[in-house]
C-alpha cells in the first residue's frame, strides 16, 4: 500500500472508525430489516448481505489463501463468528431493531468489562451496561418473545467471539484479505438457508439493488471500518464504543422503520453516550497505546 495512503489513515483517530462503522451498520440493518417482505426470509436478507459484502470485498482485496494452517483455521473461525453475528437478522424478525441490538451488543460489553485493569475504566462499563438495561425499556422485558431473544443472544456471544478474532486476526496477517476470506466463509455457511427459505425471490431486481446497499452499508464498510480500529485500540474500548448501537439503532428504527422509542430509553441515550466519551478520554490520557501499530487496511 503506497506510503501517503498510509499516512492519511493514521491521521484519522482511531474511534472515529468504530463511529462511523455503527451508524453505517445500523441504518443498513433497518433497511435489511425492510427488505424481510420482500425476500421472504431474514435468512434470505442474510444470504443477499453477505454474498454481496464476500463478492465486494474480494474484488477489491483479491486475497490468496493463507499457507499456514494456523492462519487459515484462523480465517475460518473469524468467518464463522461474522455468520453468527448475523443471527440478529432472524431475532430482528420477533424483536424492534433497538431490542434485537441492545441484547446483541452484550457480547463486546462482556468483552470490554473482562479486558480492564482500572476502577475508572470498569466504571465506564458499568455504566454502558446500565444504559443497556435502559434501553431493553425493563417494564416491557417479560413480554419479549423467546425466540427473537435466543437469536439476540446467539448473535451476542459471536459478535463478543468476533471482536476478539478480529484483533488476533488483524495483529496476525497484514491487509484486508483475511477479512475478505472471512467474509467469503460466512456467505457459504449462511447461502443455503437464505436460499432454501426465499427461493428466486432473491433475485427479484428490488431484492438485488436493496441487498446490495444493505451489503454496503450493514456489512462490507463497518467491517473494514472496524478491522482497522481494532489494529489501533485495545479490543475493549472498540467495545464499549460500539455499546452507541442501540442508540443509532433506535434513531434508524424512528427514521426508516416508525419505531419509537420510551423515556427509559431515551435515559439510555445519555448513559451509553457517556460511557463512550470516557472511554475514548481514557485512551487518549494514556497516548493511545496501540495507535503506533502499521495500519494496512
Amino acid at each position: 500500500m503506497p506510503e501517503p495512503r498510509e499516512r492519511h489513515v493514521r491521521s484519522v483517530p482511531a474511534p472515529a472508525f468504530v463511529l462511523a462503522s455503527v451508524c453505517s451498520v445500523q441504518v443498513g440493518q433497518a433497511l435489511g430489516k425492510g427488505l424481510f417482505g420482500t425476500v421472504g426470509s431474514p435468512w434470505g436478507v442474510v444470504a443477499l448481505r453477505l454474498s454481496f459484502a464476500a463478492a465486494i470485498l474480494l474484488a477489491v482485496w483479491r486475497p490468496r489463501l493463507p499457507a499456514q494452517r494456523g492462519d487459515l483455521l484462523l480465517i475460518l473461525a473469524f468467518g464463522t463468528a461474522i455468520a453468527g453475528m448475523n443471527l440478529v437478522y432472524p431475532a430482528m424478525r420477533y424483536l424492534p431493531l433497538g431490542a434485537a441490538v441492545t441484547i446483541q451488543l452484550t457480547g463486546p460489553l462482556v468483552v470490554s468489562l473482562l479486558a480492564v485493569r482500572r476502577w475508572r475504566d470498569a466504571a465506564w462499563g458499568l455504566l454502558a451496561v446500565l444504559g443497556l438495561v435502559l434501553f431493553t425499556d425493563p417494564g416491557s422485558a417479560r413480554s419479549l418473545p423467546l425466540a427473537g431473544v435466543v437469536f439476540a443472544v446467539a448473535s451476542a456471544v459471536s459478535m463478543g467471539t468476533y471482536l476478539v478474532l478480529s484483533r488476533r486476526v488483524g495483529a496476525r496477517l497484514p491487509g484486508g484479505g483475511p477479512l475478505a476470506l472471512a467474509v467469503a466463509w460466512a456467505a457459504l455457511l449462511t447461502l443455503p438457508a437464505g436460499v432454501a427459505s426465499s427461493g428466486t425471490r432473491l433475485l427479484s431486481p428490488e431484492a438485488l439493488a436493496t441487498g446490495l446497499g444493505v451489503a454496503v452499508l450493514s456489512a462490507a464498510v463497518p467491517y473494514s471500518l472496524e478491522f482497522t480500529a481494532l489494529r489501533r485500540l485495545p479490543a475493549g474500548v472498540v467495545g464499549v464504543l460500539q455499546s452507541l448501537e442501540p442508540v443509532v439503532a433506535g434513531l434508524a428504527g424512528m427514521a426508516l422503520l416508525a419505531e419509537t422509542l420510551t423515556v427509559p430509553q431515551w435515559a439510555a441515550v445519555g448513559c451509553i453516550s457517556l460511557a463512550s466519551i470516557g472511554t475514548v478520554t481514557g485512551a487518549n490520557r494514556r497516548g493511545g497505546r496501540g495507535t503506533r501499530r502499521r495500519v494496512s487496511l
